[in-house]
């Protein structure tokens, strides 16, 4: 009779068929996962996943969340670069004809017998991608657990085909030092006097209030003049329009007014960008049912004129996270 020390790991019986089933379906399949460190470029926000295998440690340790790493510890608290994981891969495809992009979607599910721990790193600033048949995918969320069964479901989809420049597996050709963006995004990045701000669908995740986002409708860069200036370099200085939306959390009224005429400020003392309507500042509802509860948020809108050439010249690097590679050298105090 097996003793309780031996039986206490086991299964239950339920969850060791299952486990059985899934290796047998599988072929004891195994599935590897590279660690990938996010980047943001410093000019306009824009985010990248760089191979951990093209850092050092000390690159890694400065993306971890505070707390995590031990210093000077000889990198023993760091993610592993690769790990290994038992379980069963699918996917499913649907093909999309759009009149910009052909493009499949594959939607994954990859079921393991055990939790797979390095999948919970509380930290916005690392994740996992693993190579498959071709495809490379991440995973977005854990679903359909029952202790009894003991399989853990992790489900998502596949990199997207116009993705693939901002997953970076070699820094060859890579450029950090000009922008992406071809609006007015990097001079509202600069404006962070009050609360830092973020580009619109690039925030890191779980970010605590006061912060604010940056959206500007696409739609609303327009010419203002007829035709762009060029220099002896034949560089267009282009003056333009855009509508920008700045939603603000975690804000009451005076510091929201505050930031208001911090923009008008700004604008009356560098002249980068003019303001061409009167922006109000407008309360928004944001609720959370289960608490009874509305966020703090607001909204207000600009109209602005400036010139493209005067965002490459005045964009700043104010650094989100980034790369420091850095020794620490033995010593002794005499």
């Amino acid at each position: 009779m097996a003793t309780v020390s031996e039986t206490s790991g086991a299964k239950p019986q339920l969850a060791a068929g299952l486990a059985q089933g899934v290796e047998t379906i599988s072929a004891n399949e195994q599935v590897s996962f590279t660690l990938y460190v996010k980047m943001v470029l410093p000019l306009d926000g824009y985010v990248f996943w760089v191979n951990a295998n093209l850092l050092n440690d000390s690159a890694i340790y400065n993306a971890l969340t505070y707390g995590f790493g031990e210093f000077n510890n000889r990198g023993q608290t760091l993610p592993p670069k690769l790990i290994t994981a038992n379980g069963s891969f699918h996917y499913a495809t649907d093909m999309h004809q759009q009149d910009d992009k052909f493009v499949a979607y594959n939607h994954v599910i990859f079921t393991s017998t055990r939790l797979i721990q390095d999948f919970n790193l509380v930290n916005p600033n690392l994740m996992y991608i693993a190579t498959y048949e071709g495809l490379r995918f991440g995973f977005s969320r854990k679903e359909n657990f029952y202790k009894q069964a003991d399989l853990y479901h992790y489900r998502g989809d596949s990199l997207y085909s116009t993705m693939t420049t901002q997953i970076i597996d070699t820094m060859s050709g890579f450029d950090s030092t000009s922008v992406i963006v071809s609006n007015s995004l990097p001079i509202w990045l600069s404006l962070n006097k009050y609360f830092t701000l973020y580009p619109s669908y690039l925030l890191p995740q779980n970010t605590l209030p006061p912060y604010a986002s940056v959206d500007i409708f696409p739609a609303s860069t327009t010419a203002i003049q007829a035709f762009p200036l060029l220099d002896k370099m034949s560089n267009p200085n282009q003056l333009v329009h855009d509508q920008v939306k700045i939603t603000v959390y975690g804000t009451r009224n005076n510091e929201a007014l505050n930031f208001a005429n911090y923009v008008f400020q700004y604008s009356l003392n560098t002249d980068n960008f003019g303001v061409m309507n009167m922006p109000v500042i407008q309360d928004e509802k944001f609720t959370q049912p289960e608490f009874g509860i509305i966020a703090q948020k607001k909204s207000i809108t600009f109209d602005i004129s400036y010139y493209q050439t005067t965002v490459n010249n005045i964009a700043q690097k104010f650094i989100e996270s980034a790369f420091v590679n850095f020794t620490i050298a033995d010593f002794t105090l005499s």
